[in-house]
């Protein structure tokens, strides 16, 4: 696939005294529902995913797998690096299985993505918690800025640069969901990481980007670790 960024700037400023353990910057929660349009479980967590798409206090964003793709409809949006970063979830925490509808809030919190009330709580959760890095991000014409003050981590992070479709309506002919029509929300086509942080100097990194799509900047702990930032533009 080919990946829609090219970094064009990279820039470490010392600024005056780091980010406090205590501190906490309000950045969106992060959402990952994993689903497939095979699976005939997932059409209430796809619901659910859509009415949460616009909200600015969260990053809801579908990434489709395919391994139920054998079983008589091949998911148009499936792609197996999905596949392989729910399976690294899965890893870190110990489980052997993965399946869907499978939401992972943050990065480190599991529900069954079809359950509004448990998700609900697992946001406020993590709402009421916050995050240690405040991300920002800027859009200018085809150009993204995303930027961080320094902040103490007990590990180097990952920063990813997602893409995503906002709304696509698809006709569903064969499998367990035939002749549904299903309308898929804030669907993620390109999951690119770019660079490692280790937090000790602020950083401020531009990317040209091809298209109107949304753009979401996530900084993440290595190893499908919790996600520690977080920002978006449209």
């Amino acid at each position: 696939m080919r990946h829609m960024f090219a970094a064009v700037a990279l820039g470490c400023v010392c600024v005056g005294g780091s980010a406090l353990a205590e501190d906490v910057a309000t950045s969106p929660v992060v959402l990952e529902l994993f689903t497939s349009q095979g699976c005939s479980s997932c059409p209430p967590a796809d619901a659910l995913l859509t009415e949460l798409a616009d909200n600015d206090d969260v990053i809801a964003l579908a990434l489709h797998v395919d391994y139920w793709d054998y079983i008589g409809w091949k998911d148009i949006f499936a792609n197996p690096a999905f596949t392989a970063r729910q399976k690294l979830y899965a890893q870190s925490s110990g489980k052997r299985m993965v399946y869907t509808p499978q939401m992972i809030i943050g990065g480190e919190d599991t529900v069954v993505g079809s359950q509004p009330m448990e998700v609900a709580d697992m946001i406020k959760t993590h709402q009421d918690k916050g995050m240690p890095v405040d991300l920002s991000m800027t859009r200018e014409g085809d150009q993204v800025t995303v930027s961080a003050p320094a902040a103490p981590l007990a590990e180097p992070a990952i920063l990813q640069l997602v893409r995503y479709i906002p709304q696509r309506t698809v006709e569903v002919k064969r499998g367990e969901n035939a002749g549904r029509i299903m309308t898929y929300s804030n669907i993620a086509t390109d999951w690119t990481p770019v660079t490692e942080w280790d937090g000790t100097e602020a950083f401020e990194m531009s990317f040209d980007v091809i298209g109107q799509e949304p753009v979401v900047a996530i900084l993440q702990l290595q190893d499908g670790g919790p996600i520690i930032g977080a920002a978006r533009v449209r």
